[in-house]
């Protein structure tokens, strides 16, 4: 049987998952502020760069879980995924316009079109862009229903392409573990996507036939 929680339950959940996600900022913080960083530039951008993929890993991997699980409750939990995403994604662009460009804007934009790993990196922030401006739900009504799907299945296009911009940045050093892993992940979380719309588009030819 399905596990199904209370409202009391639910918001419980909902405040500890938005407690946890801010862990990883709170010890970053902390370790920029005591000085506990060798490397404080390179630590940040690759941990906030880290996290973001994680909770778009979490975000893609909802309806799955939603679907396998019976927990349809855990449709709650996506939208809070995703806005952390790109809190993440926006820490992780803000150390790259900060301190690799101190807000020069025009010269920010020129090493974006010269280096294809921050052209492909700075293409998925854009992308979330719209998906986090439209999270809330006065948005959902103003756009609609499909209209809203339809935007926020960008998504599928962000995860990739972050998962690209991880393996060329880690092409340098020739260490493409993670960025397999990531990718592994997110090929799976889109696969079955792919399986179960076909498996819907065949059950919708065959109730025409």
């Amino acid at each position: 049987m399905a596990f199904t929680p209370t409202a009391r339950q639910l918001t419980a959940i909902k405040s500890s998952a938005f407690v946890s996600a801010l862990l990883p900022f709170f010890a970053l913080v902390y370790l920029v502020a005591a000085d506990k960083l060798v490397e404080p530039l390179q630590y940040i951008t690759r941990s906030t760069g880290s996290w973001t993929l994680y909770f778009l890993c979490l975000t893609l991997a909802v309806t799955p879980l939603r679907r396998l699980s019976g927990w349809n409750w855990l449709l709650k939990l996506r939208r809070m995924l995703g806005l952390y995403a790109f809190f993440y994604a926006l820490l992780h662009f803000t150390t790259f316009l900060w301190f690799d460009h101190f807000f020069d804007v025009q010269a920010m934009l020129k090493d974006v079109a010269k280096r294809p790993f921050i052209t492909v990196g700075f293409s998925a922030f854009v992308l979330l862009l719209p998906l986090a401006v439209t999270s809330t739900n006065a948005m959902v009504r103003r756009l609609g229903g499909k209209r809203w799907q339809a935007l926020h299945k960008l998504v599928y296009v962000i995860a990739p392409l972050g998962i690209l911009h991880f393996w060329w940045m880690r092409a340098g050093k020739h260490d493409f573990n993670k960025p397999i892993l990531f990718g592994l992940i997110v090929l799976a979380l889109l696969g079955v996507r792919a399986w179960w719309a076909r498996g819907k588009a065949a059950a919708a030819r065959e109730r025409l036939t």
